[in-house]
């Protein structure tokens, strides 16, 4: 089996993604009442959704990921996790927005039973939630001018070519470009992901380096813009996945199994999984490697 590390963007920049504090949707948040995994009766977490109808899950506004669009929840991890749920029984999601880093810490309090966020799978989280098997991976690609005149690639490639690349700042993707022996001088740190489809419409950088899912996101508004085929970069020797999944609270166990054997019969199913997510930029490349396990990544 490949070795898989444990650093991925989304990782790495885990507060970028906050929205101003904890934040809720008006009429959407539920009671802050604590979900066990079972009861005195016996009953799982699993069956008491089934009775209740409904899953509250968090989100963290974040595009193509998990966000609300006027009162519809929206994204990868939603789509995905609605028609998991609809599979075991649970026909309603009700959504719970916060802040990037208060979604495990408000997991772990109950209030709510999934996180929805496109959450990259990392040790340290592993220490203070569950997750599922990965529901994708995060190849990464190059934004480059429409028609792409430099006929780029890959990292391999801008480098052979002496372009200019953007990275945001204090993303993984610079340490990708330098690993790939790009000079520093050659290497343009930006602020923000439209910085970046700025600078490469000036012309002040041949190339944006991000996931490939961000930048099909980026693409739909800078249409003078295209995105190159995903690839999987290397760092010291080991492939790049950056998978993510849903998070469970510890001690439901039970109810991340069940939502595991619905998962693993989408990703099995390739046409199935780009139907379901092509509208937020998820296509084949996103799929995870069958032997891409999440016991694996919480181990480091």
């Amino acid at each position: 089996m490949a070795e898989f590390p444990n650093l991925s963007r989304r990782g790495f920049l885990n507060g970028t993604a906050a929205v101003g504090g904890l934040l809720v949707v008006p009429g959407l948040l539920t009671a802050c009442s604590k979900t066990d995994s079972g009861s005195a009766t016996g009953e799982g977490a699993l069956e008491k959704l089934r009775k209740q109808g409904f899953v509250r899950v968090a989100y963290a506004n974040e595009a193509p990921y998990g966000y609300l669009e006027g009162k519809q929840l929206k994204g990868e991890a939603p789509t995905l996790h609605r028609e998991i749920f609809q599979a075991l029984g649970v026909d309603e999601l009700k959504p719970t927005l916060s802040e990037w880093d208060g979604l495990i810490p408000g997991l772990q309090a109950g209030k709510y039973d999934v996180v929805s966020a496109g959450m990259a799978i990392t040790p340290e989280r592993c220490g203070n939630a569950i997750f599922s098997e990965p529901e994708f991976i995060s190849p990464t690609a190059l934004m480059v001018k429409k028609g792409n005149p430099k006929k780029l690639t890959d990292l391999d490639s801008a480098k052979e070519a002496g372009v200019t690349i953007g990275v945001m700042s204090g993303a993984v993707e610079g340490s990708y470009a330098k690993g790939a022996g790009i000079s520093e001088g050659k290497i343009k740190t930006l602020q923000k992901p439209q910085d970046g489809a700025d600078a490469v419409k000036g012309g002040r950088i041949d190339a944006f380096l991000l996931t490939g899912i961000s930048l099909r996101w980026l693409a739909k508004t800078n249409p003078d813009t295209e995105v190159t085929e995903a690839f999987v970069p290397k760092l010291d020797g080991k492939d790049q996945f950056s998978p993510g999944g849903a998070v469970f609270r510890k001690g439901n166990e039970d109810l991340r199994d069940s939502f595991n054997r619905e998962l693993k019969k989408i990703v099995s199913d390739r046409s199935r999984y780009v139907q379901l997510l092509e509208p937020y930029g998820f296509g084949e490349t996103e799929i995870p490697p069958a032997d891409l396990k999440t016991a694996d990544l919480c181990k480091g």
